[in-house]
């Protein structure tokens, strides 16, 4: 297992569309004839301290850390320019990792996870270049501890290196790892809205490198629904439904090919303070964490496929959070399970307090405990968070 590609694979972490952060407002620069330049920006730090009772290892250590939440440090830039009938408009944003002081010395990571065109009418929005995915998109996006720290264990080398925690990422959902797309955006239709898109596949099959015969035909296609209405002036319900296909093919015969498919899902309700998310997903030759490809890709295929077939896996996400005046309070539990002939069963629960200092600053206090079984071993690791966040 490649823990450091893990960590550097995952500098950006779950981050999320920055317009759907609570709190979160990009700071206009320029608003002249048509055109419009803004910019936006989140900034946050934890103290983490990590009890790791680790039988797969046969290890037992504790660690404290000052690292990133689930959410790296960001900048982001938007553009748009209308032009008769259509707006035509960008995004970039650069994601960086702050905690480098034990394997990337001076080496700050900076990843650029969007860096898109679009161009918006009446018929919708069509977005080309490179932004997260569709399959499991609303399910990290909405997710109540988006802003909080979340899951790490040594098995994945997440309690050290200079990588993110993983939320519920791996315990309850798939992370939307950005890849470059062309896709169309209808528009709203009474709270109803369709996304379909293709992906720049992944191989998913262990016949790689320079010379490989293994071969994506066609791209991997993804899509979402989703629903969204008020029931009231404080009071809303929204719904979705993703999708996910992709065929990676081997003309060695001694190579499985890998037909990944998978279907996520979830519904939020917000009555007033009080808000209820609960969300899932099912399918196969997925993985664990990334999807097909990008798992294979940071030596987890065997997750992915074994003994010629692909391999099952579903998880889901139960939170609820109350929220008056500066303060909001959330439970959550997630968990994973990837039906390997030795299982993977991968569980996530939180408690959290977040408390708005003001318009831009907020703090979190946060305990969690995240238990990684496989087969008749596990590790189970028990951390308390406190963190700063600003966002801009």
């Amino acid at each position: 297992m490649k823990r450091s590609t893990i960590n550097q694979c995952m500098i950006s972490g779950a981050a999320a569309m920055v317009l759907s952060m609570p709190g979160q407002a990009a700071v206009e620069l320029y608003n002249t004839d048509e055109t419009k330049v803004s910019v936006d920006a989140s900034f946050n730090t934890f103290y983490v301290r990590s009890d790791s009772d680790n039988e797969i290892a046969d290890t037992d250590r504790t660690q404290s850390r000052v690292k990133m939440g689930l959410l790296p440090n960001w900048i982001g830039f938007n553009f748009s320019k209308k032009i008769d009938d259509l707006t035509v408009g960008g995004r970039s944003s650069f994601w960086v990792t702050i905690n480098d002081s034990d394997t990337g010395i001076t080496s700050t990571g900076i990843d650029v996870r969007q860096f898109y065109g679009t161009v918006d009418g009446s018929w919708g929005q069509i977005l080309f270049g490179k932004d997260f995915t569709l399959f499991s998109r609303s399910n990290i996006f909405l997710d109540e501890m988006l802003m909080g720290y979340g899951a790490v264990n040594d098995t994945l080398g997440l309690i050290d290196g200079q990588g993110v925690s993983f939320g519920h990422i791996g315990s309850g959902y798939f992370y939307p790892f950005p890849h470059s797309q062309i896709t169309y955006r209808t528009p709203d239709m009474g709270g109803f809205k369709v996304a379909v898109g293709i992906v720049d596949p992944g191989n998913a099959t262990t016949d790689t490198g320079a010379g490989r015969t293994s071969e994506e035909e066609n791209p991997r296609f993804e899509a979402e629904a989703t629903f969204h209405t008020a029931i009231g002036d404080n009071s809303a319900v929204t719904a979705w439904l993703g999708f996910l296909q992709q065929s990676s093919e081997s003309q060695d015969p001694a190579v499985d090919d890998v037909d990944s498919l998978g279907t996520s899902y979830g519904v939020k309700v917000k009555l007033g303070g009080l808000s209820l998310h609960a969300s899932g997903f099912q399918g196969e030759g997925l993985g664990l964490l990334l999807g097909p490809g990008t798992d294979a890709g940071l030596g987890l295929q065997g997750l992915i496929s074994e003994n010629g077939e692909e391999v099952d896996s579903d998880g889901y996400v139960a939170q609820a959070s109350y929220a008056f005046g500066s303060e909001r309070f959330v439970v959550s539990y997630g968990e994973t399970t990837v039906e390997t002939a030795t299982e993977w069963n991968n569980e996530t629960s939180q408690i959290a307090w977040f408390h708005d200092v003001n318009s831009v600053l907020r703090t979190v206090v946060e305990y969690n405990i995240n238990t990684l079984a496989i087969g008749s071993a596990e590790e189970e690791t028990k951390t308390v968070a406190l963190g700063l966040i600003a966002n801009f």
